[in-house]
């Protein structure tokens, strides 16, 4: 148990535990993003299969396929879903703010895929990606806020978040 000599003091453990707890959950935010944002740029390219409440994706239209071939594009058995150039793939990132993370796509067209149109069927990237992980990412946050208010991780093992995630 600790003891401490004054209010000051106490006062400055306290100060520092948030600080610390900050700066852990932060990090923990940071993996969080940086697995979703991954998870969603590898949906691209691949029809994807329903998850959760996110809807399968719909097959390329002959029209779409036949102006991939009549362009000259590389593509696979799916015929590249959302992929012509890679610029939609590339505008995918996040940002932490504070303790909150952003992951979202720079593209103004990609909330007519993510969400789909009267002419375009939804092939959503970003929500299923964040869907997926949901187990990782409260791990990842579980272990953040326990190291932070503990002081370093080796107290994590004590609550059972001693296994890498990547």
């Amino acid at each position: 148990m600790r003891v401490f000599n004054s209010l000051t003091a106490f006062a400055d453990h306290l100060a520092t535990t948030v600080i610390s707890e900050n700066i852990a959950l932060r990090r923990g935010l940071e993996k969080a993003a940086i697995l979703i944002e991954k998870s969603a740029k590898d949906e691209m390219g691949w029809l994807q299969p329903q998850v959760g409440p996110f809807v399968e994706w719909a097959s390329l239209t002959e029209q779409t396929m036949y102006e991939k071939e009549r362009l000259g594009y590389v593509f696979n058995d799916d015929y590249n879903p959302l992929i012509r150039t890679g610029e939609l793939k590339d505008s995918i990132s996040h940002e932490i703010h504070d303790l909150e993370a952003v992951v979202g796509s720079t593209s103004d067209i990609m909330p007519y895929h993510e969400f789909g149109t009267a002419t375009i069927p939804p092939r959503p990237v970003i929500g299923p990606a964040a869907f997926k992980n949901k187990d990782a990412i409260m791990k990842l946050i579980g272990e953040s806020a326990i190291e932070g208010f503990a002081g370093g991780k080796a107290v994590t093992k004590l609550f059972g978040y001693d296994m890498d995630i990547k």
